[in-house]
């Protein structure tokens, strides 16, 4: 385990995290001036992100914004060069153990042990946290049933689809009942069927207290889904608020404003069939 260090405050901030005060709610996650340079790049910079507790809050931003390095550091995969984040008010750093308890984390492009079963996957992501066995093999059936997978868990995971791959993911994600979970790109590569299943299953965890903070390139996806949403830019928080205080009844209009897009009009001549 790595201490965060506390970095410098940023423009406008104290220079250590404001503890919650008595009577105020506890956000599920909250970062806390992280800072990631690798080389002469900086891939994010020093800010502030609360997530409210039972928020859907999408996280989005062009290629190269920080969101995975961001969301990488927020659930203890990528060690900061400085700051650190908090789960719930435990340090995910100086606490990983209480931290990791209450988050089920998605990595994007993550590797998984795909010469496992699919149903072998998740009964190992279950008993690694030291559930019960018993508990176990029930969650894992009831997971694979919901996500649509009951017929395929005795398959390899290296035989899934990109489709299946992500909802078995989800699975070993949930297995453990988290709080809190950290999805990178949930719905990329993923059929129109999947990501139903997977919707309907983030709606009903966020509807019964759970916590969903998901990245994603789609803002129509995350318009419709979330409930909050930040938007990145150059490793830097550019916005963060409700859907309707940052998009202000579109999200897509207000994105391309708020990272300084430029619309590209016309096309290729030479790539017009009626090109002579």
């Amino acid at each position: 385990m790595v201490d965060a260090v506390t970095p410098p405050a940023a423009p406008g901030q104290p220079s250590q995290p404001v503890p919650a005060q008595p009577g105020q709610p506890v956000p599920a996650l909250r970062t806390w001036g992280l800072f990631k340079r690798f080389g002469p790049k900086v891939a994010v910079q020093q800010f502030e992100l609360v997530i409210p507790a039972g928020s859907y809050f999408g996280i989005v931003g062009p290629n190269g914004a920080g969101k995975t390095t961001t969301l990488s550091m927020a659930t203890g995969l990528l060690t900061p060069d400085t700051g650190t984040a908090f789960v719930h008010g435990v340090d995910v750093w100086k606490d990983p153990h209480a931290a990791k308890r209450q988050l089920g984390v998605l990595p994007d492009g993550f590797r998984l042990f795909d010469r496992l079963t699919g149903a072998e996957l998740v009964t190992y992501a279950g008993l690694l946290r030291g559930m019960d066995p018993a508990v176990v093999k029930q969650r894992t059936d009831d997971l694979l049933q919901v996500l649509g997978l009951a017929e395929e868990a005795g398959k390899l995971v290296a035989d899934y689809s990109a489709g299946m791959t992500k909802k078995i993911g989800l699975a070993t994600a949930m297995v453990h009942a988290p709080s809190v979970l950290v999805l990178d790109e949930p719905f990329e590569s993923v059929d129109p069927v999947s990501a139903s299943h997977i919707r309907g299953l983030l709606s009903d965890f966020v509807a019964n207290g759970g916590t969903v903070v998901l990245s994603s390139h789609v803002m129509e996806l995350v318009e419709r889904l979330c409930t909050h949403v930040a938007v990145m830019n150059a490793g830097a928080l550019v916005a963060s608020g409700t859907i309707a205080e940052v998009g202000g009844g579109n999200l897509e209009h207000r994105f391309a404003e708020l990272v300084g897009a430029t619309e590209v009009t016309g096309g290729l001549p030479w790539l017009r069939p009626s090109h002579d």
